[in-house]
């Protein structure tokens, strides 16, 4: 039996929120549209270890020694019932049984599979939403046959080996004597029909390899690495069947002014020491345009002013918006004049006398952080 568990690389007391991100991890590794088509089985795998250890029903069933996905598989761990049985007789005597030729022929028209893409979007997208495109490669509908697989509009013919029952019986030798099998017939690969005259552009798949270009609804608030799912907007399947769905990983680029952390912003500006220690008020850009940030007086290194409502739209409230905080960053000059260095020096002995050394020292200075404000204009003055 598949261990489901280090398919997806988990412990198996992995939480449902681990094996969620395991799954996310290991089908963007494996899937045929990224890692190559030599990797199908392996993405087919990690599938059917996610469609088990995602279920509760189906995990607490696999937890006991049994695998959902063997269809063979039953409630008791060890066994096997009378409809093996059946299906076994029926292999050889040709539905004597109960089984063999029972399940009909192989449609031709099947499910398409799930496709995989990649989105790169901007910090004014995930805060605002907007549309992303992105370009796939994957199987389309054949424009040529619509599907059919058929040239000039034919239809498929019945199969002359099997009589459209899609499988044939046949005489083998074995050690209990001559007994009767049934398997798929060759001539028309288990379908019951046969295309005459295929599609010259499909080849009688009814579908063909396309690039396309994918509009993607980017919705307001979206975090980074999130997966967005767009229905039938995948793979067609064979004979012209069902598109699987299409998932698009976003990712967010980073932004030379802003910092994003949950649905705050982050930014740095720089100021003049005057500001800092008269106060003023300055204009800044932000992703709503010009906004007017107030410097209140005696501002030191590294305090912050916030702008209510300026952040990212929170993604399950629309109406509402985290803030964007601004850092000051105080500059102070490197080269002062004379009559400069002689007023700076004037303040700060007026204010350096009440000045006390004896107490403990500030938190910040204990941990290396930030200086004070005049701490930092003693050390440019020497």
């Amino acid at each position: 039996m598949t261990d489901y568990y280090e398919v997806l690389g988990v412990e198996r007391t992995a939480s449902d929120e681990e094996i969620k991100k395991a799954y996310r991890r290991m089908s963007r590794k494996y899937h045929p549209d990224i890692a190559g088509p030599e990797y199908e089985d392996k993405f087919k795998e990690v599938n059917s270890a996610y469609d088990v250890l995602s279920n509760p029903d189906k995990r607490r069933m696999y937890d006991s020694g049994v695998d959902p996905n063997d269809p063979g598989a039953s409630s008791a761990p060890q066994g096997f019932g009378m409809g093996d049985v059946g299906d076994i007789f029926g292999q050889f005597f040709g539905g004597a049984f109960g089984g063999g030729q029972s399940q009909g022929p192989t449609p031709r028209t099947q499910p398409g599979r799930d496709a995989l893409a990649q989105a790169s979007i901007d910090l004014r997208t995930a805060v605002f939403g907007g549309t992303a495109h992105v370009r796939i490669s994957t199987f389309g509908l054949c424009g040529e046959c619509s599907g059919t697989g058929t040239a000039s509009g034919e239809k498929p013919t019945t199969c002359p080996e099997c009589h459209g029952s899609g499988y044939r019986q046949r005489v083998v030798r074995t050690l209990l004597g001559q007994m009767m099998t049934t398997a798929p017939c060759e001539r028309c690969s288990g379908h019951g029909t046969i295309i005459e005259h295929p599609c010259p552009s499909c080849l009688g798949h009814g579908r063909v390899r396309v690039t396309r270009e994918v509009g993607v609804t980017i919705p307001a608030g979206i975090g980074d690495d999130t997966r967005l799912r767009l229905a039938n907007q995948g793979e067609v399947g064979e004979g012209g069947g069902a598109a699987g769905d299409l998932y698009i990983d976003v990712s967010i680029r980073r932004d030379k002014r802003f910092t994003r952390q949950g649905d705050d912003l982050h930014c740095w500006i720089r100021i003049p020491m005057t500001w800092a220690v008269l106060g003023h008020r300055t204009d800044i850009d932000t992703l709503d345009g010009k906004q007017t940030v107030d410097i209140p007086a005696g501002s030191q290194p590294e305090d912050v002013t916030t702008l209510k409502g300026l952040g990212v739209t929170r993604l399950r409230r629309p109406s509402e918006r985290g803030d964007l905080i601004v850092h000051l960053q105080v500059e102070i000059p490197g080269r002062i004049s004379e009559k400069e260095r002689r007023l700076i020096e004037d303040f700060a002995s007026s204010h350096d006398g009440s000045a006390d050394d004896s107490g403990p020292a500030p938190r910040s200075s204990v941990e290396g952080g930030r200086k004070g404000f005049f701490d930092k204009i003693r050390d440019v003055l020497g």
